[in-house]
Protein backbone atom coordinates (compact mmCIF):
# COMPACT_ATOMS: atom_id res chain seq x y z
CA UNK A 1 0.00 0.00 0.00
CA UNK A 2 1.35 3.41 -0.95
CA UNK A 3 0.80 6.15 1.57
CA UNK A 4 0.46 9.78 0.74
CA UNK A 5 3.19 11.78 2.51
CA UNK A 6 1.52 14.28 4.80
CA UNK A 7 2.33 17.93 4.25
CA UNK A 8 0.68 18.65 7.58
CA UNK A 9 2.93 17.77 10.54
CA UNK A 10 -0.06 17.84 12.91
CA UNK A 11 -1.87 15.26 10.78
CA UNK A 12 1.27 13.09 10.72
CA UNK A 13 1.51 13.26 14.53
CA UNK A 14 -2.21 12.49 14.85
CA UNK A 15 -1.76 9.39 12.66
CA UNK A 16 1.27 8.34 14.73
CA UNK A 17 -0.73 8.64 17.95
CA UNK A 18 -3.56 6.55 16.52
CA UNK A 19 -1.13 3.91 15.27
CA UNK A 20 0.68 3.88 18.63
CA UNK A 21 -2.58 3.33 20.53
CA UNK A 22 -3.52 0.52 18.16
CA UNK A 23 -0.04 -1.02 18.51
CA UNK A 24 -0.11 -0.82 22.33
CA UNK A 25 -3.55 -2.42 22.35
CA UNK A 26 -2.35 -5.20 20.04
CA UNK A 27 0.81 -5.76 22.11
CA UNK A 28 -1.23 -6.11 25.28
CA UNK A 29 -3.66 -8.58 23.75
CA UNK A 30 -1.39 -10.74 21.64
CA UNK A 31 2.18 -9.90 22.55
CA UNK A 32 4.90 -9.07 20.12
CA UNK A 33 7.47 -6.33 20.17
CA UNK A 34 7.73 -2.63 19.40
CA UNK A 35 9.92 -3.55 16.42
CA UNK A 36 7.18 -5.83 15.11
CA UNK A 37 4.63 -3.04 15.46
CA UNK A 38 6.98 -0.64 13.66
CA UNK A 39 7.22 -3.15 10.82
CA UNK A 40 3.41 -3.31 10.63
CA UNK A 41 3.30 0.47 10.46
CA UNK A 42 5.90 0.63 7.71
CA UNK A 43 4.07 -2.10 5.77
CA UNK A 44 0.84 -0.10 5.93
CA UNK A 45 -1.09 -2.32 8.34
CA UNK A 46 -1.22 0.41 11.02
CA UNK A 47 -2.99 2.69 11.68
CA UNK A 48 -6.33 1.19 10.77
CA UNK A 49 -9.53 3.11 10.28
CA UNK A 50 -13.03 1.69 10.26
CA UNK A 51 -12.68 0.79 6.58
CA UNK A 52 -9.07 -0.39 6.56
CA UNK A 53 -5.57 1.10 6.55
CA UNK A 54 -5.31 4.86 6.56
CA UNK A 55 -3.39 6.33 3.67
CA UNK A 56 -1.71 9.35 5.28
CA UNK A 57 1.91 8.96 6.38
CA UNK A 58 2.31 8.97 10.18
CA UNK A 59 5.23 10.57 12.00
CA UNK A 60 7.43 7.46 12.31
CA UNK A 61 9.71 8.95 14.96
CA UNK A 62 6.80 9.81 17.24
CA UNK A 63 5.26 6.37 16.72
CA UNK A 64 8.54 4.59 17.54
CA UNK A 65 9.10 6.72 20.64
CA UNK A 66 5.56 6.26 21.98
CA UNK A 67 5.46 2.49 21.53
CA UNK A 68 9.03 1.77 22.62
CA UNK A 69 8.87 3.98 25.71
CA UNK A 70 5.44 2.69 26.73
CA UNK A 71 6.72 -0.88 26.58
CA UNK A 72 10.15 -0.24 28.11
CA UNK A 73 8.79 1.96 30.90
CA UNK A 74 5.39 0.33 31.35
CA UNK A 75 5.74 -0.14 35.10
CA UNK A 76 6.43 3.56 35.69
CA UNK A 77 3.79 4.64 33.19
CA UNK A 78 1.22 2.39 34.82
CA UNK A 79 2.14 3.65 38.30
CA UNK A 80 1.65 7.22 37.12
CA UNK A 81 -1.79 6.38 35.74
CA UNK A 82 -2.83 4.23 38.73
CA UNK A 83 -1.93 7.01 41.16
CA UNK A 84 -4.58 9.20 39.49
CA UNK A 85 -7.42 6.66 39.65
CA UNK A 86 -10.21 6.87 42.19
CA UNK A 87 -9.63 4.95 45.39
CA UNK A 88 -10.39 1.28 44.92
CA UNK A 89 -9.90 1.38 41.15
CA UNK A 90 -7.20 -0.70 39.56
CA UNK A 91 -5.65 -0.07 36.17
CA UNK A 92 -6.67 -3.59 35.10
CA UNK A 93 -10.36 -2.59 35.43
CA UNK A 94 -10.01 0.03 32.70
CA UNK A 95 -10.89 -0.99 29.15
CA UNK A 96 -7.77 -2.12 27.27
CA UNK A 97 -8.19 0.54 24.55
CA UNK A 98 -8.51 3.26 27.19
CA UNK A 99 -5.39 1.86 28.89
CA UNK A 100 -3.48 2.07 25.60
CA UNK A 101 -4.65 5.68 25.12
CA UNK A 102 -3.57 6.61 28.66
CA UNK A 103 -0.19 4.89 28.31
CA UNK A 104 0.61 6.68 25.05
CA UNK A 105 -0.58 9.98 26.51
CA UNK A 106 1.57 9.68 29.64
CA UNK A 107 4.63 8.77 27.57
CA UNK A 108 4.11 11.80 25.36
CA UNK A 109 3.67 14.04 28.42
CA UNK A 110 7.01 12.76 29.73
CA UNK A 111 8.95 12.82 26.50
CA UNK A 112 7.60 15.76 24.49
CA UNK A 113 8.07 18.68 26.89
CA UNK A 114 8.04 21.07 23.93
CA UNK A 115 4.39 20.17 23.25
CA UNK A 116 1.96 21.87 25.65
CA UNK A 117 0.22 19.46 28.03
CA UNK A 118 -3.18 20.80 26.97
CA UNK A 119 -2.45 19.89 23.34
CA UNK A 120 -1.38 16.35 24.26
CA UNK A 121 -4.42 15.81 26.49
CA UNK A 122 -6.75 17.13 23.78
CA UNK A 123 -5.23 14.87 21.12
CA UNK A 124 -5.78 11.76 23.23
CA UNK A 125 -9.30 12.83 24.22
CA UNK A 126 -10.08 13.12 20.50
CA UNK A 127 -8.67 9.61 19.99
CA UNK A 128 -10.88 8.35 22.81
CA UNK A 129 -13.89 9.92 21.08
CA UNK A 130 -13.03 7.94 17.96
CA UNK A 131 -13.15 4.68 19.94
CA UNK A 132 -15.91 5.35 22.48
CA UNK A 133 -19.40 6.82 22.50
CA UNK A 134 -19.82 6.75 26.29
CA UNK A 135 -18.10 8.44 29.22
CA UNK A 136 -14.59 7.19 28.38
CA UNK A 137 -13.40 10.40 26.65
CA UNK A 138 -14.25 12.34 29.81
CA UNK A 139 -12.41 9.78 31.90
CA UNK A 140 -9.36 9.99 29.59
CA UNK A 141 -9.48 13.79 29.88
CA UNK A 142 -9.57 13.76 33.68
CA UNK A 143 -6.95 11.05 34.05
CA UNK A 144 -4.50 12.63 31.59
CA UNK A 145 -4.94 16.09 33.11
CA UNK A 146 -4.10 14.63 36.53
CA UNK A 147 -1.14 12.73 35.04
CA UNK A 148 0.08 15.94 33.36
CA UNK A 149 0.12 17.72 36.71
CA UNK A 150 2.03 14.83 38.25
CA UNK A 151 4.52 14.55 35.36
CA UNK A 152 5.02 18.24 34.59
CA UNK A 153 4.14 19.92 37.87
CA UNK A 154 1.68 22.62 38.83
CA UNK A 155 2.49 24.75 35.79
CA UNK A 156 1.55 21.98 33.33
CA UNK A 157 -1.39 24.06 32.08
CA UNK A 158 0.07 27.52 32.66
CA UNK A 159 -0.56 30.02 29.93
CA UNK A 160 2.19 30.39 27.37
CA UNK A 161 3.75 33.88 27.13
CA UNK A 162 1.80 34.62 23.93
CA UNK A 163 -1.46 33.61 25.69
CA UNK A 164 -0.84 36.03 28.55
CA UNK A 165 -0.67 39.03 26.23
CA UNK A 166 -4.39 38.83 25.57
CA UNK A 167 -6.17 39.95 22.41
CA UNK A 168 -4.11 42.16 20.16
Amino acid sequence: MTRIPSRDPMAARRQARLAAVQALYQLELSGGSPAGMAAELREGRLPMGETGPLDAEPDLGLFDMLVSAAVERQEGVDQTIAAQLAQGWKLERIDSVARAILRAGVVELWAKRDTPAAVIVDEYVELAKAFFDGPEPGFVNGALEACALRVRGDDAFALLPADRAGPG
